[in-house]
């Protein structure tokens, strides 16, 4: 019996304490909605000061209340007066610093209602002010040199508006121009993440007038120019892609930021992204050049040459980097294929000349070495006469090339210095006339 008591007992206890739980879950009910009525009328108010102009007393409103809002059903529509705050701010100071508050409050609302709901869709109007802003700043800071603001100006256009990704490429490519590499790589990696291609159709026409060709909206604004009679050659061209650029040029910050192995690292990703363009590995060629790798340089080259075998500048660089190297023939060889590729290509005959004239600059310090004996002076007189035989060979490649191309300044003075290094006074009188002199 005593058992059944103490039963009874605890029994009573509990539905004591239950019975006390009640006015308290009331009390926290009440101080929940007195909290939230609170915050709404703060909002009301907050939401005049913002329509009166009066936006240090908005910013004020909105500093005090922001974590109480934070996580409660009013924290998108704080967020919104956060941006309408700011956008008024932005417009009033031409305040960059505004524009990145209002860019972010914006993205905050966006995330709370998941890209729908009341105030996201609120938001157009007032996105469409602020990327009207910031495209006018960028434009602006970038005609000043202010690269590191109008980065800052595109970047928010993206922000505001991520369908246009071009904006974070011109800030990515802004932000270069600044010398702000660390922002410049974040932006180059987003746009990798991205996906990002670049590539764009252009719809042209040439004016009459000016002679300048002009890009239109789309293909029938510039076929009806044409019809106008104001434009002529009407016509469609396509950009190429800017994702291997933008590997490209996320190796190349690192290198001016002399951070050799993320540089080669992302060679490396690009060439497997990339494996057929020769592009990506002529950039990594000259990053091998700037470390003084002459050798990794040539090889690179070499491979780039295999997968774009006539890319003149490409056969034209093998052969400089021979000749640095002094390896005369190979150096001869990529100069003879720019050459081929490009007959009128200057600097590859005058190189293709220079080979033959270092060839036999060669044989001049052999002769100087030798005697006066018989056999020496035999040895001097066919060193001589081979000598004699690359300078022409020298000359020869330059009058051929003259004769396709016509007159080139560089060549004839070439021209001229190997006629007179042989002693031929008719040839070296005839070119020099050709020059003027």
């Amino acid at each position: 019996m005593r058992i059944i008591n103490k039963y009874i007992k605890q029994k009573t206890v509990l539905k004591l304490q239950n019975n006390m739980r009640k006015p308290l879950l009331m009390a926290a009910a009440l101080l929940i909605s007195a909290v939230a009525f609170g915050q709404k009328k703060e909002l009301k108010e907050i939401e005049k000061q913002i329509r009166k102009g009066d936006l240090t007393s908005a910013q004020s409103g909105l500093n005090a209340i922001k974590g109480s809002v934070e996580g409660t059903e009013f924290a998108p529509q704080f967020y919104f007066l956060e941006a309408q705050a700011n956008i008024e701010l932005t417009k009033k100071n031409k305040s960059l610093a505004s524009l990145q508050n209002a860019t972010a409050a914006f993205a905050k609302v966006k995330q709370l209602e998941g890209g729908k709901g009341k105030y996201t869709n609120q938001l157009q109007s007032l996105a469409d002010e602020a990327i009207n802003f910031a495209v006018g700043q960028a434009q602006e800071k970038y005609k000043a040199k202010d690269y590191k603001n109008a980065s800052v100006a595109f970047e928010q256009v993206y922000r505001l508006s991520a369908r246009d990704t071009v904006f974070l490429y011109n800030a990515a490519v802004v932000a270069v121009e600044g010398k702000d590499y660390d922002k410049a790589v974040k932006l180059y990696s987003e746009l990798k993440d991205l996906g990002y291609d670049g590539a764009e159709t252009l719809y042209i026409a040439t004016n009459k007038q000016t002679k300048q060709d002009e890009t239109f909206s789309d293909k029938n604004q510039a076929e009806l120019m044409v019809k106008a009679g104001t434009h002529e050659k009407a016509r469609v061209e396509k950009t190429p892609s800017k994702r291997a650029d933008i590997i490209k040029n996320i190796a190349f910050i690192y290198v001016e930021q002399k951070k050799v192995d993320e540089a080669i690292k992302a060679f490396e990703d690009a060439k497997k992204a990339y494996p057929k363009d020769a592009n990506i590995i002529l950039a990594e060629a000259n990053v091998y050049l700037q470390l003084d790798n002459k050798e990794k340089f040539k090889q690179l080259m070499q491979e780039a040459a295999q997968l774009d075998p006539n890319n003149a500048d490409l056969h034209y660089n093998i052969g400089v980097i021979n000749m640095q190297q002094g390896n005369i023939l190979e150096a001869r060889k990529g100069f003879e294929q720019a050459l081929k590729i490009k007959p009128n290509y200057a600097d590859a005959a005058l190189n293709i000349s220079t080979t033959y004239i270092n060839e036999g600059n060669g044989l001049i310090e052999q002769m100087n070495k030798l005697g006066n004996s018989k056999a020496d002076i035999a040895k001097f007189e066919a060193l001589r006469d081979q000598k004699d035989g690359l300078f022409k060979k020298g000359a020869e490649v330059l009058e051929n090339y003259t004769k396709a191309n016509g007159n080139v300044e560089n060549i004839l003075e070439q021209l001229k210095n190997i006629y007179g290094a042989l002693g031929d006074s008719a040839n070296f009188q005839r070119v020099k006339k050709l020059l003027g002199q």
